[in-house]
């Protein structure tokens, strides 16, 4: 049975009432979880910065015990440096500059007489183009007060943080989602599944839920066996053996485009699941935020429903 899927008529009036409910909500708690990323991450640019003596020696061999480093160094320089762009100016390889920033750390094959040196041409590259403007030490040719390195690695945290905000908040608001869904369950009986009490997703006690699962889908027609990531995986008090839990995506958007860029997401993962499990199995949503008409009509042909966050008791419907 469908809980909103088919109430076409009211689909506006619920798309404008979520908005309001994510706009209150970033108004209110998005600037604090910026704002506690922005101050972890300033500490830990002023650890790069200390070894890498305030940008004045970007040695290789610093390079190569903290590839990770590499992401912050790009937003030192005047203008900041996109990743392929330091890899057009430097001459270094490609899989050197991305497996440093997406693996953390350097090309295991690699031989050393060559990684030296395009770290060392990386590094060259780093110090010509450190931003004078933020670094002011680099022209007095001393390594910088106290005060100004705080303040530099300030600066170099927001670009940081600035070059990945949606994340921040999306993370922000996805763990919010969960921890309400967390409270609704729990305040009618259910209770998180502990560590090990169940041997997969299907063998969980009736009455219990757990979030971020693995549930295994097969890919293709091969037989291969790939996870995928569930946010919430719910067994019902009253399931009887052999019932699927109950499946839900938390999404939230700040605005309508990525939503209907990212709608086959889910349109995949159900028929991964019916194509592995059967009919039976349901894959639903909690929504919160910028999700049109246009979304809703391609989740609702796939046989996707969902419950809106500002309207979190419409869960009881899905039997829980």
């Amino acid at each position: 049975m469908a809980v909103n899927r088919d109430k076409v008529d009211i689909w506006k009036s619920d798309v404008a009432k979520s908005v309001d409910f994510y706009n209150d909500w970033f108004m209110t708690f998005a600037p604090k979880a910026f704002r506690e990323t922005r101050a972890e991450t300033t500490k830990q640019v002023e650890e790069a910065l200390q070894r890498t003596e305030n940008l004045t020696n970007i040695k290789p061999d610093t390079l190569q015990s903290h590839p990770s480093v590499l992401p912050m160094l790009r937003m030192t320089t005047c203008p900041p440096i996109a990743r392929d762009r330091l890899i057009g100016l430097s001459g270094v390889s490609p899989n050197l500059v991305k497996s440093m920033e997406k693996d953390g750390r350097v090309p295991p094959k690699m031989k050393k007489p060559e990684l030296v040196k395009q770290l060392d041409m990386i590094g060259e590259i780093i110090e010509k183009m450190a931003d004078p403007d933020i670094f002011v030490w680099k022209n007095r040719g001393d390594a910088g007060t106290k005060e100004e390195v705080h303040r530099a690695s300030t600066i170099v945290a927001d670009r940081l943080c600035g070059a990945v905000a949606d994340p921040i908040i999306r993370n922000a608001q996805e763990q919010r989602q969960l921890s309400a869904m967390k409270a609704w369950l729990e305040a009618r009986g259910y209770r998180e599944l502990n560590s090990g009490e169940a041997e997969d997703w299907l063998s969980m006690p009736n009455g219990t839920f757990s979030f971020r699962f693995n549930v295994p889908v097969n890919q293709g027609d091969d037989g291969k066996q790939v996870n995928i990531p569930v946010d919430a995986v719910i067994m019902r008090k009253d399931a009887k053996e052999g019932d699927f839990p109950a499946l839900f995506e938390a999404k939230s958007a700040g605005d309508f485009t990525n939503t209907n860029k990212r709608r086959k997401e889910e349109a995949i993962k159900i028929q991964q699941l019916r194509h592995t499990y059967g009919e039976k199995i349901t894959f639903d949503l909690f929504l919160c935020g910028y999700f049109d008409s246009g979304y809703l009509g391609y989740e609702a042909a796939e046989g996707i429903d969902w419950v809106w966050e500002h309207r979190i008791d419409d869960l009881a419907q899905f039997r829980l």
